[in-house]
């Protein structure tokens, strides 16, 4: 079997270094640290959680849930391992960080086909490659990685991540007070949400957003961050009317309940045609994911929004997948596929995710296979249809939720009926789907 490098061993590369190995694959891992770190790492060990330990909720009728299901059905190696080193976290699986990494990294150096290089990788190199370097990527390989996706197309190959605004869901807004118009329109249904507040209202989150609780960044991650987009909370901080005459300005909007226009309004965008997820429009900002949920809960009409995603600012690099790679996370032309993070997946679970994908199709690249494409019905695939769709605009990072999922036929009106019902269906897909590739099973 033709031999196979990837490039960083992380969670996603040490993923797809496993898989690939269980199926004859030999494979050359190529992972910098210890010789070489980054501002986000302590250790050495692959496969290090640099930030929380907790690989999320469970439940079967939870985004992050359905996921873990899916891998498990798929044979996740690196799922495998964070369940036998598990810690009590309630309905969420969270791992002792030490003992995960360190256990991934027997597991890979015990594999006979996998050999382990402590080195940087510069350049990427000739034959089939997965390039999992993560986020945080040296400038040798960041260049050699743009140099690779430079021809075609308009748009710049790699795109710099600085800030995001939270997303919250569509089903939990208060539509008795968020109301749907276009600017001096008043009749019309347009493309934003609008969450109205009278003076008084302003004023109260006016406070609480310039005083609550923010993230500290680490020296890496501050740099010119500020330069290139400004969270809400310094915005406000510079005059308290000053979001009202930026992002939050009501200028051209009747609020349908009092026929006047509101003093400040929040809106909302839709990232998704099915218009199932939103996000606070201006709203990127640099405060704790609890502060957030409780400032920006004060929005009236978002007393009880839940929030597919919080805001987070710091400066990572992740590929306009939409526009350079195909559906497989590949760069067209090429034998180099991506997986993990820079392709602009978000999550622990599902960077082990992509990495089992790249490893599912590299295999079937060199054994003349057909692609393996995910039903879109599931998070894994409704995840990489919404990375790999041209029509994506404004890419940034996403981790698995149900609003990427194609709306159901049958929609229960509770929310956890719903939920259930997406994650059903979903497996029953899946497992059909799965059915049909006996060539990739172990």
């Amino acid at each position: 079997m033709t031999p196979v490098t990837v490039i960083g061993g992380g969670l996603a590369g040490s993923e797809c270094a496993l898989q690939l190995a269980a199926r004859g694959v030999p494979v050359r891992l190529v992972e910098m640290r210890p010789v070489t770190s980054t501002p986000a790492h302590h250790t050495g060990a692959l496969a290090e959680l640099v930030c929380s330990n907790s690989l999320k909720a469970e439940r079967h009728g939870s985004a992050a849930g359905l996921l873990k299901e899916e891998l498990d059905l798929m044979g996740c190696r690196l799922l495998a391992i964070a369940r036998g080193c598990s810690v009590p976290a309630g309905g969420a699986l969270a791992v002792d960080r030490e003992r995960f990494s360190e256990a991934v990294t027997r597991a890979v150096e015990a594999e006979p086909l996998i050999e382990v290089v402590r080195e940087e990788a510069t350049e990427v190199p000739e034959g089939p490659c997965v390039v999992a370097a993560g986020p945080l990527c040296s400038e040798p390989l960041f260049r050699a990685v743009e140099a690779l996706l430079a021809s075609g197309g308009d748009a710049a190959p790699l795109a710099f991540y600085d800030a995001a605004a939270p997303i919250v869901d569509a089903d939990t807004l208060d539509r008795s007070v968020v109301f749907s118009q276009d600017r001096y329109d008043a009749e019309s249904a347009g493309a934003y949400l609008n969450c109205p507040m009278d003076r008084e209202e302003y004023e109260r989150f006016i406070d609480a957003l310039t005083t609550a609780e923010r993230t500290v960044s680490k020296e890496f991650e501050r740099g010119d961050l500020f330069q290139a987009c400004q969270p809400a909370e310094e915005v406000a901080r510079t005059g308290r009317d000053a979001l009202r005459y930026g992002a939050m300005k009501p200028v051209g909007l009747t609020d349908p309940r009092t026929g006047r226009r509101p003093w400040a309004v929040v809106q909302l965008r839709a990232e998704n045609a099915q218009r199932t997820a939103y996000n606070l429009v201006g709203f990127q900002t640099n405060l704790t994911w609890p502060e957030q949920r409780r400032v920006f809960r004060m929005i009236p009409g978002l007393e009880g929004a839940e929030f597919f995603r919080y805001g987070v600012m710091h400066r990572n690099t992740f590929i306009d997948s939409p526009r350079r790679l195909d559906r497989t996370f590949r760069a067209p032309g090429t034998q180099v596929r991506f997986a993990g993070q820079i392709t602009g997946t978000e999550g622990y679970v599902e960077a082990m995710a992509s990495g089992l994908l790249a490893a599912l199709n590299t295999y079937a690249d060199l054994t003349g296979a057909a692609p393996v494409e995910l039903p879109v019905t599931g998070a894994l695939g409704s995840l990489v249809a919404y990375a790999t769709d041209p029509a994506t605009t404004g890419y940034q990072p996403m981790h698995v939720n149900f609003g990427l999922f194609p709306p159901l036929e049958d929609r229960p009106r509770k929310k956890r009926e719903r939920q259930e019902a997406y994650a059903d269906r979903a497996l029953t897909d899946l497992e059909a789907y799965l059915a049909t590739r006996g060539d990739l099973q172990l």
